[in-house]
């Protein structure tokens, strides 16, 4: 149970989020302008879970988007967090939260914030980001990053703003993290397009596959698989993937205010 619950919000921020760079034709990686979402967005998933073959309805992950000030600089404020349903909290009760502050003009963040409640383990951790001296200032200390280092939550919103018709199938993008006082290295394999039927409706979506760091959730390798709208607004519409028992699939189940007409809707179910 707890390996699950864990799940309901890792793979939607952590492992969908990439940054492309060199090995990807692509634009300035360092500053991309926002042409994909808006302040007021609301993004609601649904967690499924595979048992003895049957999906059972174990969470839900929501993204909300407002616009704030930070330090004298216009910011969206993202707020992901994820629960288990009512029926699993008395088994393992989930109350996760993490919070980007992303510069609106850059798409860079300049704070992260996780806190979280995992069957009473808790985690909380702060990080501001200063993107002339290119470091992380955490509790632990001050930490060199890359230039264009994202955290979990802001390269999932600077990578909805790719153009997917610069890339060719196969081809990786590469992309650099900051989590945990660490830096990822990782990337995605673009697949190209395909149509979809998900539980909320049949999508023309643009798919791909990330490369996943082996942990005591996912296996390594490149065993996820990611599918976002074929749209302007590139939102998640499918996330599948093995976990260390079973399978996992959250589905896009709801949205608001959304930047644009989600046309790549083809059937609503």
């Amino acid at each position: 149970m707890k390996v699950l619950m864990k799940a309901i919000v890792v793979p939607v921020l952590a492992l969908m989020a990439f940054s492309p760079k060199a090995e990807a034709p692509y634009q300035d990686v360092c500053a991309i302008k926002n042409t994909s979402f808006k302040a007021g967005e609301k993004v609601t998933l649904s967690v499924f879970y595979n048992v003895a073959g049957f999906y059972v309805d174990a969470g839900v992950a929501t993204f909300t988007n407002t616009l704030e000030t930070l330090n004298g600089r216009p910011v969206f404020h993202i707020v992901g967090e994820g629960k288990t349903n009512s029926s699993y909290d008395i088994l393992y009760k989930v109350r996760d939260k993490y919070e980007s502050y992303i510069d609106t003009s850059t798409m860079q963040t300049l704070k992260f914030v996780r806190n979280v409640n995992e069957g009473g383990h808790k985690i909380y951790q702060n990080v501001s980001f200063n993107k002339t001296a290119n470091t992380a200032v955490t509790t632990d200390g001050v930490f060199k990053v890359p230039a264009c280092v994202q955290d979990v939550v802001s390269a999932v919103f600077y990578a909805r703003n790719i153009d997917f018709s610069k890339l060719r199938v196969n081809d990786k993008i590469t992309f650099s993290m900051f989590l945990d006082n660490e830096i990822f290295n990782m990337y995605i394999r673009y697949l190209g397009k395909e149509t979809i039927k998900t539980r909320f409706g049949k999508f023309n979506a643009i798919k791909f596959k990330p490369l996943l760091i082996k942990g005591t959730i996912f296996e390594g390798g490149e065993n996820m698989t990611v599918w976002v709208s074929d749209d302007a607004n590139h939102v998640p519409v499918r996330i599948e993937s093995p976990i260390a028992v079973g399978k996992v699939k959250i589905d896009l189940m709801g949205y608001e205010n959304l930047r644009h007409p989600i046309t790549s809707l083809v059937k609503r179910r």
